[in-house]
């Protein structure tokens, strides 16, 4: 939106807020997309809960106004950790691509309906919001959110740089979102629409013709030229060059200011409510329920098991299975139950399917239908399934690969490092008979390093263990398969040092747990009382050491509040991981600034840039929301060092803060951060774990367009390097398997950049929504540097159906009484169609209590009937109908108490409804 724009994420927005603000900077107090955005969002969200908590029966009292308390209510968890991470992560995706359009397309007319690019703008949304909803039927939520973000830009662009407020409109433009619909008088190419303004500052340059004739248009912008056709209205600012031709001045409205102080109120409002419009087309659309993960409303556990099934694998598959069932069977119900299961397995040369499900019982069934067989010559496919889960899986997921087999695709080695860093999820490898297939194959540790080496970077292990050993192992799964997991420490020594770790824990921690891995370790525990236990001591003061394999996994008896140390008394390599369960967390995005009209911050695709300062975007996250919590210290430690480079940090407001580090650490690093609990004055510590480095290479690309069903795609990106000139190789794969071609190497000098071009051709018959998630390389000449990006693309076949089913309410039956309303009853009988069209998907209860029955009627017509019933205590029901490419039709009714037995006809005759009650009625009591 070139309302004026900022990056900066509002990860915590009160429920209850006046849009009349001016469009200033975040931080500031004011409104931007962004903020927007997030009101809407909330909103919504807000309603859905409130809906969803009704249908099942419970109350939806939220206790204060954070994202963090909304998030319980609507979970209808009124005990146990609830971490609101997965929940800030998903609203920022949205929020921070609905910022990057000032940056991508700070220069195309459609995406800001600037130029009088009306039919184009409405395209970008109408085809925007198909593919969300697409995305979401294909479970692929990430992009749902990315797009949504970018859609909601455009849409508000219109309310402030179009003429829809002057024209004296107090609603939104419904046709802006209705593909049925098209926009009306546009203004003539050759039709002047502004007088001149020699001030820049005029209340309403719109010419007399175009306010009685109620004709659209909107102000050119001239980022780089002057010139605009004759008369035409420029959009105005210091970086509209066109604003300084005739006629002068500009009608955005995009920042409060003394001459346009209502039109700005009035565009704030509109751009509100055709956002709250848009979100209600897509709730419709998707269901309640599914609305609600896409707005990241989930419990924060996911089950993801990357499995090898070749021949020597069946003890294994056993035991995952058996750690499967019975995570499911103990933590279904319970606040610890996981919101999404994934599976893949991989053999050689077969990798795969994803298997991804919300169902328990689906999980353990596919689980089930696991056999080990094939294999042989030792290398499997594991990394390929490993892309697969990790691009498959939501950001921040705990990741664990059963395998007794060195990888044999280690092409992809870069590219599951990349998709580490970029998802930030966390993969751990349970690596059995590792000893017996190293003598019996003559193969070293080094074929397997690179298991150790992702385990490091993505914050996992690599465990070594046999199989007759892997069920104590695995009860790494079970600490990780629960809520508000945290982690508060994590350091890496090879080789080993003797070395003293110490680590805060503050009085919401609980469950806490150390993973300690490496060979024959030795250490002696500390806790802030003084008092000491030492690793030869397995059931001690201060808590039970289980050793397996290179796993020392010790669980403290309690958790006592203040300074811990792990005294390391060893010269071997090992690794050290502190974990508890806590609603104080923090979410993060290295960041960049940009330049332009609406200059902002915007997350970093790929490693930050050498040679300057790290900029990270820092969000905080707690159980009565972030001003209960204050930040005092941010820094970035090495992992495998003693650097740590301090931060300074500025509050943004809202729980975030802008931190800059000016001396950033050399080689892998990680973010720590310690603050303060103000609620019980007790101070904390987290610390992220995927590691991150700096890069002299940088790759920008951008998508601009969803990808046609058998149809080339190109999407162009540049390489940028300060670093060493000469030949970088590229490197381009994608997760579908997609047939692709790519630029093999650009030629760079340090300073300059070189533009290429990957192809990619989904297949014809590629199901629409399907989400591609692309990783393109370069790497310096000799392997010296290197950086990546990560794209998610979504395929969207072409849409012919525009018109949503029709809903229409035949006859509302019942006699309700406000003082007795649990024993009596009320239904709404109703007929949905689709003509002509792609047929009805679904139909679900959008809002209401009751029950809906369904069926469908005979005829060379689509026809559903259906009939709606409801106890009296519930008087308000929303049918929502949609058809098979996501156009929404709603049946919307409320039954007042006191009132009689009533007959509605909407739009048929009498006798017509009264035939088609009786045939409801017979149908139904069959």
């Amino acid at each position: 939106m070139m309302l004026k724009s900022s990056v900066h994420v509002v990860a915590l927005i009160a429920l209850v807020v006046s849009r009349v603000q001016a469009f200033i900077s975040v931080g500031g107090g004011g409104n931007t997309h962004v903020t927007i955005t997030g009101h809407a969002v909330m909103e919504k969200i807000y309603e859905v809960c409130e809906a969803v908590a009704e249908s099942e029966g419970r109350d939806f009292k939220p206790t204060g106004s954070s994202a963090e308390e909304l998030l319980r209510a609507c979970l209808g968890m009124a005990t146990g950790e609830v971490s609101g991470a997965k929940f800030r992560t998903a609203l920022n995706q949205i929020y921070m691509q609905n910022g990057f359009v000032d940056r991508d397309f700070m220069s195309s007319a459609p995406h800001h309906f600037n130029n009088e690019a009306f039919n184009e703008g409405r395209n970008l949304i109408i085809q925007g919001t198909a593919a969300i909803k697409a995305n979401v039927r294909s479970d692929n939520l990430q992009s749902a959110r990315e797009t949504l973000g970018r859609v909601c830009h455009t849409l508000q662009d219109f309310y402030s740089h179009s003429n829809w407020v002057e024209l004296g409109n107090k609603s939104p433009y419904a046709n802006l979102i209705r593909p049925d619909l098209n926009i009306e008088k546009i203004a003539d190419i050759t039709m002047s629409t502004c007088s001149d303004c020699a001030s820049g500052t005029c209340p309403n340059q719109l010419l007399p013709a175009i306010l009685s004739g109620k004709y659209l248009t909107s102000g050119y912008m001239g980022l780089f030229s002057s010139d605009k056709p004759l008369g035409k209205c420029s959009h105005g600012g210091a970086t509209d060059l066109s604003s300084t031709q005739n006629p002068r001045g500009g009608i955005n409205k995009d920042e409060r200011q003394s001459h346009n102080a209502d039109m700005h109120n009035n565009a704030v409002n509109l751009a509100a409510e055709a956002t709250l419009d848009l979100l209600e087309d897509i709730r419709g659309a998707i269901g309640n329920n599914d609305y609600l993960r896409l707005m990241g409303i989930a419990r924060s556990a996911v089950l993801a098991f990357v499995i090898d099934t070749t021949g020597s694998m069946a003890d294994d598959i056993a035991e995952a299975k058996r750690v499967a069932f019975s995570i499911i069977e103990s933590k279904t119900g319970t606040q610890d139950e996981p919101s999404e299961y994934i599976l893949v397995p991989f053999n050689d040369p077969a990798f795969g399917p994803l298997i991804r499900t919300t169902d328990p019982e689906v999980m353990k069934t596919e689980i089930s239908k696991l056999g080990a067989s094939g294999g042989g010559d030792t290398p499997e496919m594991c990394f390929s399934a490993l892309q697969l889960a990790l691009t498959g899986a939501p950001s921040s997921s705990f990741i664990y690969v059963f395998t007794d087999a060195p990888p044999k695709d280690t092409y992809l080695e870069k590219t599951i490092t990349a998709l580490i860093r970029s998802t930030k999820s966390t993969v751990s490898f349970f690596i059995t008979s590792f000893r017996r297939r190293r003598r019996a194959l003559k193969a070293t540790k080094s074929e397997f390093q690179a298991y150790y080496d992702m385990a490091l970077a993505s914050g996992g292990q690599a465990i070594e263990v046999s199989k007759a050993s892997l069920s104590q192992a695995t009860d790494i799964i079970v600490d990780t398969s629960t809520s508000a997991l945290v982690t508060i420490l994590q350091c890496s020594r090879d080789p080993g040092r003797v070395e003293n770790f110490p680590f805060l824990l503050d009085e919401s921690v609980s469950n806490t747990t150390i993973y300690i891995t490496g060979s024959s370790l030795t250490f002696n525990l500390r806790s802030p009382t003084g008092e000491t236990q030492s690793s030869t001591v397995e059931n001690g003061p201060l808590g039970t050491i289980q050793k397996v394999g290179n796993l020392q996994r010790i669980q403290l008896n309690g958790t006592e509040m203040g300074l811990w140390q792990i005294e390391m008394t060893t010269t071997k390599a090992y690794t050290i991981k502190v974990m508890g369960q806590s609603a104080i967390t923090f979410i993060y995005e290295f960041v960049e600034e940009f330049k332009g009209p609406h200059p902002g911050i915007a997350p970093i695709d790929g490693r930050p840039s050498a040679g300057s300062p790290a900029k990270l975007l820092l969000t905080l996250s707690g159980e009565k929301g972030p001003e209960a919590l204050e930040i005092q210290e941010v820094a970035l430690m090495q992992v495998s060092g003693v650097k740590v480079s301090n931060g300074t940090f500025e509050k943004m407001g809202d729980g975030d803060y802008l931190v800059t580090v000016k001396e950033v650490p050399e080689g892998e690093f990680v973010v720590m951060l310690k603050g303060k609990d103000k609620t019980f004055a007790s101070l904390f510590q987290r610390q992220t774990t995927t590691q991150m480095s700096l890069s002299k290479v940088t790759i920008k690309a951008i998508a601009d367009s969803s990808m046609l069903p058998g149809e080339v795609f190109n999407l162009n990106f540049t390489v940028i390097t300060d670093g060493t000139g000469g030949t970088y190789t590229i490197s381009a794969r994608n997760d579908k398997d997609i047939p692709m071609t790519h630029t093999p190497s650009l030629s760079l000098v340090s300073g300059g950049s070189a533009q290429g071009t990957v192809s990619l051709t989904p297949p014809a018959n590629t199901v629409s929504g399907t989400d591609v998630t692309l990783t393109i390389e370069a790497e310096a000449p000799g392997g010296s540097d290197s950086n990546y990006a990560v794209l998610r693309l979504s395929v969207l076949s072409k849409v012919t159906d525009f018109t949503p089913p029709k809903c229409e309410i035949v006859r509302v039956r019942g006699t309700c009484y406000a003082s007795a309303c649990g024993s009596s009853n009320w239904e709404m009988s109703v007929n949905i169609t689709d003509v002509n069209g792609t047929g009805i998907e679904s139909i679900s209860i959008q809002k209401g209590s009751g029950n809906f029955t369904q069926k469908k009627a005979e005829g060379g017509e689509i026809v559903v009937m259906g009939l709606y019933e409801a106890s009296c205590c519930s008087t308000s029901v929303t049918l929502s109908a949609v058809d098979k490419v996501g156009n929404v039709g709603r049946c919307s009714f409320n039954m007042k108490s006191s009132a009689g037995a009533r007959l509605i006809s909407m739009s048929l005759p009498l006798w017509a409804s009264l035939l088609l009650y009786i045939f409801l009625r017979d149908a139904f009591s069959l």
